[in-house]
C-alpha cells in the first residue's frame, strides 16, 4: 500500500515537471531573443537563467523516468531517493554556475551600459514572470510528497521567477527615469540571492548523497 501511494506521487511529480519543462523552454527562447534585441541585461540574464533551468528541469524530468522505468527490474538496483538527490545536487550546481555567470555580465553592463529598449523588455519580462507563476502553481507541493529533485525544480522556478519580478521592477524604473544601470543591478541582486537558494540545496542534497549523520 505504501509502495503504491508513493508510485502514484512519484507519477504525479513526473506529470508536473514535463509540463513546467516544455513551459520553460518556450518562455527561454522568447526572453533571449528579445534580450539581445532589446540591449537588456535584466531579460537576457532571466532568458538564460532559463536556459540552465531548462536544462536543470529536464534533468529532473528524465530522473523521474528514469526511476520509473527501473525501479522493479531485476537486473539494475539502486536508492531512488538517491537517484532523485543527485538530480537535485546537479541542479543546483548549474543554478550556482549560472548565478555567477550572471553576476559577472551584470558588473561588465554595469560599467559599460548600452541603450535598452524598455517597452519592449518590460512586455517579455511579464510574460516570463507568469510562465514562471504557472510553473511554480503547478510544482507545487506538500512535504510528504517532496523530494530533492522535486524539491530542486521547485527552487529553479522561484528563482526565475525572482529574476522575472527584479527585471520588471528595473526596467520600468528604469524607462520612466532613463536609468540604465538599474537593469545591471537587478542582475547582481538576483544572482545574490540565488547563490544563497543553490548553496542551501547543495548542502542538503549533499547530506542525502553521502548519508551525513551527526553521531551522538
Amino acid at each position: 500500500m505504501t509502495d503504491n501511494h508513493e508510485h502514484s506521487h512519484s507519477n504525479i511529480r513526473e506529470s508536473k515537471t514535463r509540463i513546467v519543462v516544455i513551459l520553460t523552454a518556450v518562455t527561454m527562447v522568447l526572453e533571449i531573443f528579445f534580450g539581445y534585441w532589446t540591449n537588456s541585461m535584466a531579460l537576457l540574464a532571466d532568458g538564460y537563467h532559463m536556459s540552465s533551468h531548462a536544462f536543470a528541469l529536464g534533468l529532473s524530468w528524465l530522473a523521474y523516468i528514469f526511476a520509473r522505468k527501473y525501479a522493479q527490474s531485476e537486473k539494475i538496483s539502486f536508492r531512488k531517493e538517491k537517484l532523485l538527490a543527485l538530480s537535485g545536487f546537479t541542479s543546483a550546481i548549474a543554478l550556482q554556475a549560472v548565478a555567477i555567470v550572471m553576476i559577472i555580465q551584470s558588473i561588465d553592463r554595469f560599467i559599460h551600459p548600452l541603450t535598452i529598449k524598455f517597452s519592449e523588455a518590460i512586455f517579455v519580462a511579464v510574460i516570463g514572470l507568469i510562465v514562471n507563476v504557472l510553473s511554480a502553481f503547478v510544482l507545487r507541493h506538500k512535504k510528504e510528497q517532496s523530494d530533492h529533485n522535486i524539491r530542486s525544480a521547485y527552487l529553479h522556478v522561484l528563482a526565475d521567477g525572482l529574476t522575472s519580478v527584479t527585471a520588471i521592477i528595473a526596467l520600468t524604473v528604469g524607462l520612466y527615469y532613463n536609468i540604465y544601470s538599474l537593469d545591471a543591478i537587478s542582475g547582481i541582486i538576483s544572482s545574490v540571492i540565488i547563490t544563497k537558494w543553490a548553496v542551501e540545496l547543495i548542502r542538503d542534497s549533499g547530506k542525502e548523497l553521502i548519508e551525513f549523520k551527526k553521531i551522538k
